[in-house]
C-alpha cells in the first residue's frame, strides 16, 4: 500500500514496554498502517493535533497516560479539535472489563473502542492482536465515512448560510431587535409556533428564520398558503392520496405532510383552513400521523408546524370559524410581529437594503435618494408594511434614472384618496409613450392594480373578496401575472 493510503497513526502511550508490544502488533499489517508519531503525555499529544489533526486517521491512548491531562478529558479536547479522529483506548488489566459505566463513560466522550493492553497469556502484542487490528481497521472506515459526512455537511451550512442571508431581517428598532433574540431562543426548540402580525410583515421570513436556525435546518421547509387552495382539496394537498382513491386518482400522491417529515411545515393564512381539516390537522399534532385518502393505515410523521395569521383568531374561535382545541394547539408560543408604522425607525434602514438589492439586481448603481424622500417615506401610514415599501422602493427604481427625488416618490406610492376612494382615473393614458396592444395593456393594467389592491388589504384573502374573486383562483391569477 502507497504510503499515502495508510492509516496514519498517533500513539499516546507513557511505558516504553507498551510501545514496543504495540509496534508489534501493528507490525503485522505494516503494509497498512504509518506509526506517524509516539507521544508520552496528553499535552503534546494535543499540540500536535493542533498543528496538523488532517494528516492522522487514529488514535491510540492509554486511559492512564502521565500528566494532568488524560482519560475522558483528553478524548474530548482531541474530538473537539477535529471530531473526525477515532480514538481506540487500552487499558491495564486493573480496569475492571465488565464495568459498562466505564465503557458507557469513554463512549460518551467520543471514543470509538476500548480493550485491555493484554491478557495474561500475552506478552508480546497488545490484547488479543487480530480484534486489536481489526478495530483499527474498522475506526479508519468510520472515520472516512464522518468526514465524508462532515464534508457534506458544511456544503449544507454554507448553503443554510446564504438562505439566511437573503432572508435576513431587516432593522434594529426595539421590537425587530426583541424579535430577534425570541427568533434565537425558539430555534432552539419543536413548540409550535403561532406566528400574528397584519399583511406584508413577514411572518413568512419569520417562520424561514426559525426553521433554518433550528436542528431541522437539513430537512424540508414546506409553506403553504391555506386561503390559495380550493376547499375541497385541501385534505389531498395536505395528507396525499393513493392511487385510485377516488375517480382521476391514475397515481399516488405525496401530501404535504410527508414531503415535510423530518422539517417544518408553515401554514400561511391558517384562519381560512376548512373546520373538516382543522380536525385532522388536530389529530396530526397530538398523534403524529396522517390519514391519507384511499389508505386504512396511518402513516406516522414528524413535522414541526408553524402557522400565521392576520386575523385576530380568538374572535374565530368565539363565531365558530376555527376549532378552539386546534388554536391552543398551535398556539403554544405566539410571534406577533408589528406593522411598520409602528416601528418607522426601521424605515430608512429597509430602504437602504431594498435599494442596494434591487439596484444590484437591475445591474444599476445604488441610486442616491434624497433626504426629504425618505422623510416622506417614514411619514407614510404603509398599509401594506414592508411588502408595500419594498414594492415602492422598486418602483423608484424603475423610475429614476440618476437619483431618487420627491417627484419620484409621488409617482411610485400608489394609494387612496383622502375619502378612501379611488380617483377617477385609475390608469393614466396619458403618461404612455405610444398606444399599446389592448392584450399587453390589460396585463399591465392586471398586474397594477392586482398590487394596488393587495398593498391595501389586510391579506390575499381580503383581497380576493374585494375583486370579486375565490381565493383560489386569485392565487391563480397572481401566479400566472408573476406576481409573488
Amino acid at each position: 500500500m502507497d504510503s499515502s493510503n495508510k492509516i496514519n497513526l498517533l500513539l499516546i502511550e507513557d511505558e516504553d514496554f507498551d510501545v514496543r508490544r504495540v509496534k508489534n502488533t501493528i507490525k503485522i499489517f505494516a503494509e497498512s498502517f504509518h506509526l506517524r508519531k509516539v507521544v508520552s503525555n496528553g499535552a503534546d499529544a494535543l499540540k500536535i493535533l493542533e498543528e496538523e489533526s488532517d494528516v492522522y486517521d487514529v488514535i491510540i491512548m492509554d486511559y492512564q497516560i502521565a500528566g494532568a491531562i488524560r482519560g475522558e478529558e483528553l478524548i474530548k479536547r482531541i474530538k473537539k479539535i477535529n471530531p473526525t479522529l477515532q480514538i481506540i483506548v487500552i487499558t491495564k488489566l486493573t480496569i475492571n472489563i465488565t464495568d459498562f459505566e466505564f465503557a458507557k463513560n469513554l463512549v460518551d466522550a467520543g471514543a470509538f473502542w476500548y480493550c485491555t493492553k493484554y491478557p495474561g497469556d500475552i506478552e508480546d502484542y497488545i490484547y488479543q492482536p487480530t480484534d486489536f487490528l481489526m478495530s483499527v481497521f474498522n475506526a479508519f472506515e468510520k472515520k472516512k465515512l464522518q468526514t465524508q459526512t462532515y464534508q457534506s455537511n458544511k456544503k449544507l451550512i454554507k448553503n443554510i448560510e446564504s438562505i439566511l442571508q437573503q432572508k435576513k431581517i431587516i432593522g434594529s428598532s426595539q421590537s425587530i431587535v426583541e424579535l430577534k433574540k425570541k427568533i434565537e431562543k425558539l430555534a432552539e426548540s419543536d413548540f409550535s409556533i403561532l406566528i400574528s402580525g397584519a399583511s406584508g410583515t413577514g411572518k413568512e421570513l419569520v417562520a424561514n428564520n426559525i426553521h433554518y436556525r433550528s436542528k431541522r435546518r437539513f430537512e424540508n421547509f414546506v409553506p403553504i398558503n391555506c386561503g390559495s387552495i380550493p376547499q375541497e382539496l385541501v385534505e389531498s394537498e395536505l395528507f396525499g392520496y393513493e392511487k385510485g382513491a377516488f375517480t382521476g386518482a391514475a397515481a399516488s400522491k405525496a401530501g404535504l405532510f410527508e414531503i415535510a417529515n423530518k422539517g417544518t411545515i408553515f401554514l400561511d393564512e391558517i384562519s381560512e383552513l376548512p373546520l373538516n381539516a382543522q380536525v385532522k390537522l388536530l389529530r396530526v399534532i397530538q398523534e403524529g400521523e396522517i390519514e391519507k385518502i384511499g389508505r386504512t393505515q396511518k402513516i406516522k410523521v414528524d413535522v414541526r408546524i408553524m402557522a400565521a395569521t392576520n386575523k385576530v383568531l380568538e374572535k374565530s374561535v368565539e363565531e365558530g370559524k376555527f376549532r378552539e382545541d386546534l388554536y391552543y394547539r398551535l398556539n403554544v408560543v405566539p410571534v406577533f410581529i408589528p406593522s411598520l408604522k409602528e416601528r418607522t425607525d426601521d424605515i430608512p434602514i429597509l430602504v437602504n437594503h431594498f435599494l442596494e438589492v434591487f439596484c444590484l439586481d437591475m445591474g444599476k448603481p445604488v441610486l442616491k435618494i434624497d433626504e426629504n424622500v425618505v422623510e416622506k417615506l417614514t411619514q407614510y401610514n404603509w398599509p401594506g408594511n414592508v411588502r408595500e415599501l419594498k414594492n415602492v422602493v422598486q418602483r423608484m427604481i424603475f423610475n429614476a434614472t440618476d437619483g431618487i427625488t420627491i417627484d419620484i416618490f409621488e409617482q411610485s406610492l400608489l394609494k387612496f384618496t383622502d375619502d378612501k376612494k379611488l380617483s377617477k382615473t385609475i390608469f393614466n393614458f396619458g403618461g404612455l409613450d405610444k398606444i399599446k396592444n389592448m392584450k399587453n395593456l390589460e396585463k399591465e393594467f392586471k398586474i397594477e392594480y392586482i398590487k394596488y389592491v393587495r398593498n391595501n388589504s389586510s391579506s390575499d384573502a381580503e383581497a380576493a373578496e374585494k375583486l370579486g374573486l375565490a381565493p383560489s383562483n386569485f392565487h391563480r391569477l397572481c401566479k400566472d401575472l408573476g406576481i409573488k
